[in-house]
């Protein structure tokens, strides 16, 4: 074996009791020996994106966070509000894997040549149990590096890269010409950006803030719009009757943030309007809510029109939609352009026994614009 992979490896765990608590764990499971056609990888990089924290800590109260034990044996346990507990029911009593994506060193494979070509590679994966210290994959899942790319590159390859592709393809393939994005001071958010300018893709930019405004104006962003500025309206309808932006991707979800950018392209679609209709424009306008940064209620205040659409986006039905052809000339993408357009900035490094800290717990529950933290399952 090359890596002499007997024994064990740890895992993070997240259990919901049927008695509504949190509890999050370090289980000790058997390292897995690679099938034919798969690789084991020893994971040195896996980023804490908002889609894992819903199963890592689910809607848990982290104020009444306590530890047992320490170190690989610690067990944090927090309370979950009664009323929240309705929505778990199906992962109750049930001990899960967390983390999505993640990267590292192929340390072992199978008999077929196509594995054993990626011996000893630094490769990025997808599949979920990354929060580990060992993951099995196929060797056809894995995307394999650039020599100079390091698994802390690799980490973050597949979820805000894919996504942010997926909303300029989404775009396309609705016939749409430019699009919006909310918390675009994000690092997915920035990638977007990334990807717009090397396109020449039109793109406005909302922002919550004037120093997340600051950063995608010295990126380069040309329409950035803050909604915490009295302007905010005025400046987002220059911008949508500037662009022609007919789509958004919404990372907020709660709230009229939604609301407020139909009504802005409605508006803007009327500066070019030929006359007047009851119904409104016959533009078609698109918001589709990717994500809930807001939990609150999505509030409409249906000053657009009667040609609109409100949805929602996840990243694996746009991959089956497009097919796996189309899905590795994306991913192929990123890994060209890995240290570039796909770069990804983290906060901190932190190792399995950290990720169970309740004040770095807080840190990364926080979910603050541009702020990401990345477990190293290896260190320590």
């Amino acid at each position: 074996m090359a890596d002499g992979n007997q024994g064990v490896g740890l895992q993070l765990r997240s259990l919901v009791t049927a008695g509504g608590e949190l509890e999050l764990s370090l289980a000790k499971v058997p390292i897995p020996q690679p099938a034919e056609d798969e690789i084991l990888v020893r994971i040195e990089g896996t980023p804490i994106n908002p889609s894992d924290l819903g199963l890592l800590l689910g809607p848990a109260d982290l104020s009444t966070a306590k530890v047992s034990g320490a170190g690989d044996e610690a067990v944090v346990t927090a309370k979950i509000p009664p009323q929240l507990m309705r929505m778990l029911a199906g992962r109750v009593d049930q001990s899960l894997p967390v983390g999505n994506e993640g990267a590292g060193t192929v340390v072992d494979a199978g008999s077929s040549s196509e594995a054993q070509a990626l011996v000893g590679k630094t490769v990025a994966i997808l599949g979920g149990a990354m929060y580990a210290q060992y993951r099995t994959v196929k060797a056809a899942d894995a995307l394999a590096l650039h020599d100079d790319a390091t698994a802390a590159d690799g980490a973050s390859c597949f979820v805000n890269p894919l996504t942010a592709l997926g909303m300029v393809e989404t775009m396309k393939m609705e016939g749409h010409t430019a699009l919006v994005h909310t918390a675009a001071a994000s690092n997915l958010g920035q990638m977007l950006n990334r990807i717009c300018l090397k396109d020449g893709v039109a793109l406005v930019n909302i922002v919550r803030s004037l120093e997340q405004a600051k950063l995608l104006k010295d990126a380069g962003a040309e329409y950035v719009c803050d909604s915490s500025a009295p302007a905010f309206m005025d400046d987002l309808i220059a911008a949508l009757a500037a662009t022609g932006a007919t789509i958004a991707f919404d990372a907020i979800g709660g709230g009229k943030l939604a609301g407020q950018i139909l009504t802005g392209m409605e508006v803007a679609a009327n500066q070019k309007a030929g006359g007047y209709s009851r119904y409104g424009s016959t533009t078609y306008k698109q918001v589709y809510i990717y994500g809930g940064l807001d939990t609150g209620p999505t509030e409409l205040n249906r000053a657009f029109g009667m040609s609109w659409g409100l949805g929602g986006w996840l990243l694996t039905p746009f991959l089956m939609k497009i097919g796996p052809a189309a899905g590795q000339k994306l991913r192929q993408r990123v890994a060209d352009e890995l240290k570039t357009t796909f770069a990804s900035h983290y906060t901190a490094e932190i190792s399995l026994t950290e990720v169970l800290d309740p004040k770095i717990m807080a840190a990364y529950n926080k979910r603050a614009t541009g702020e990401k933290y990345l477990i190293n399952p290896s260190k320590g």
